[in-house]
């Protein structure tokens, strides 16, 4: 098998944590793998686009190693609150770290799988994917990506030809193993598990892991990494909520030490702004709404300052909280007016308006991503605003005052005023309907075009985003 190209730097790293961090795991043996995406955007500057389809299918279905790397993969072990309750079963359970590497800016990077097999935390379950899931993570990380939100990416889909049962969705039905590329495999959860045994030793050598290859530039202290943490997934939040997307299952194991969205479940994205609305079918209280995704995500923190305070002391780690709420309302404010290509003035304007723009949005019920098309740029885009399908509701005396606000702010990207992305019906979308309407045309007729014409669609999205750069 050829090797991939000089790109190519194979950095195993979490094998020097030890044993008592990772279990080796076989994966599973899939009868018939099918290509059914690469990622060669992402795998070219890792040196893996060099591969062909028989070698991909080899290392990302059939998870043979790749060159000086892990030479087996490794089920994780982490612990979590789910829906705020304890759990102590947890660890990889359908997936596996099966690589680590850098990329040409020396950043390490894991990649990791879903649907892999059975590991020894599959507890019971099979340790597939269905098709359905693989290809709708696929198109959560290509829309939050061209978004700006600090997310996974897919790598590869590769349907295994298996037929799976299901209780939530129509059975038999398709499987798939996924790989994807995500800047840290460390979860909240990974530093819960030491704290419930009390090892203190391991979580001293985790802190250290992680400063080390995640946060070189930081001071070697624990309290300044969990301030970077908290920092980092207050951000995030603040892009999820300019985004529009509800991530579903905000549960600890599904936060890591690099503030990356990842592991995607029953996301969505608002069809408007309601901040009641949830993702997961099973969120019967509306635990992790959209409006609540800031109070379960410090909820989550609090539970890793837990983990911080018996080596770091209380001050230090409960200092670096106290500005958590602060950091994401700037945030989204910040990401909000990026999102309308809007100059930034001062934090109390910026909220306001921010503020003012999720009033109206509220009210007035219009689709979430149709009022950030229609009023990009400000002033610039009223003819666009006025001559679309919202007219009536952008004419109306409660939206004036708002208008007047929008059309006052100097655009931050001239070169995305000219946009062709801004030429056309509307802005690229990734609602419900459209998601279900990708995978029927799959399950039903083996029609792979719907997939094929959204993803351009975003990466359309995705080039003019680029603009602001």
């Amino acid at each position: 098998m050829s090797p991939p190209d000089e790109r190519y730097c194979p950095t195993p790293t979490t094998p020097a944590l030890g044993d008592a961090f990772f279990d080796a795991v076989t994966p599973a043996a899939f009868p018939r793998p099918t290509m059914r995406f690469r990622n060669d955007r992402i795998a070219a500057p890792l040196g893996l686009a060099t591969l062909d389809d028989a070698e991909w299918i080899a290392h990302f279905a059939r998870f043979q190693s790749l060159p000086d790397n892990l030479p087996q993969p490794l089920a994780l072990r982490y612990h979590g609150h789910q829906f705020q309750q304890y759990n102590a079963r947890l660890g990889d359970g359908r997936g596996f770290l099966y690589a680590q590497l850098r990329d040409p800016a020396g950043r390490l990077l894991d990649l990791s799988t879903k649907g892999s097999g059975q590991t020894p935390y599959s507890r019971g379950a099979d340790g597939r994917l269905t098709l359905k899931g693989g290809v709708r993570e696929l198109l959560a990380t290509e829309m939050l990506e061209a978004l700006g939100v600090h997310t996974s990416k897919t790598l590869s889909l590769i349907e295994t030809g298996e037929a799976l049962q299901r209780n939530d969705e129509p059975s038999p039905t398709r499987a798939a193993v996924l790989v994807r590329v995500v800047w840290s495999s460390v979860r909240f959860g990974t530093f819960q598990r030491l704290a419930h045994e009390g090892d203190r030793a391991a979580l001293l050598r985790l802190i250290e892991f992680v400063l080390a290859n995640y946060y070189p530039a930081l001071p070697a202290s624990p309290e300044r990494l969990f301030a970077e943490i908290t920092q980092r997934t207050a951000a995030l939040i603040a892009d999820w909520a300019a985004a529009g997307f509800v991530h579903g299952v905000l549960n600890s194991d599904n936060l890591n030490v690099t503030g990356e969205s990842f592991d995607y479940g029953p996301w969505r994205f608002l069809p408007h702004y309601d901040p009641r609305f949830t993702a997961a079918y099973f969120d019967q209280t509306g635990l992790y709404a959209f409006g609540r995704q800031d109070a379960a995500v410090r909820w989550n923190l609090e539970r890793l300052a837990e983990c911080f305070i018996p080596i770091a002391g209380r001050g230090p780690i409960e200092r670096a909280l106290i500005d958590f709420e602060a950091r994401v309302l700037a945030g989204v404010a910040d990401k909000m007016l990026a999102r309308l290509n809007l100059e930034a003035r001062s934090p109390a304007e910026d909220s306001l308006l921010a503020q003012r723009c999720l009033c109206f949005l509220e009210a007035s019920k219009l689709p979430w991503d149709r009022f950030f098309f229609d009023w990009e740029g400000g002033a610039a885009a009223a003819p666009r605003a006025l001559g679309g399908p919202h007219r009536a509701a952008y004419e109306a005396p409660r939206f004036l005052s708002l208008r007047a606000e929008l059309e006052d702010r100097a655009p931050r990207s001239a070169a995305r005023l000219a946009s062709p992305y801004l030429v056309g019906d509307g802005p690229v979308t990734m609602v419900i309907d459209e998601v279900e309407r990708v995978w029927d045309a799959i399950a039903e007729r083996d029609d792979w075009a719907p997939l094929t014409a959204k993803l351009a669609d975003v990466r359309r999205l995705a080039a003019h985003m680029r603009l602001s750069a």
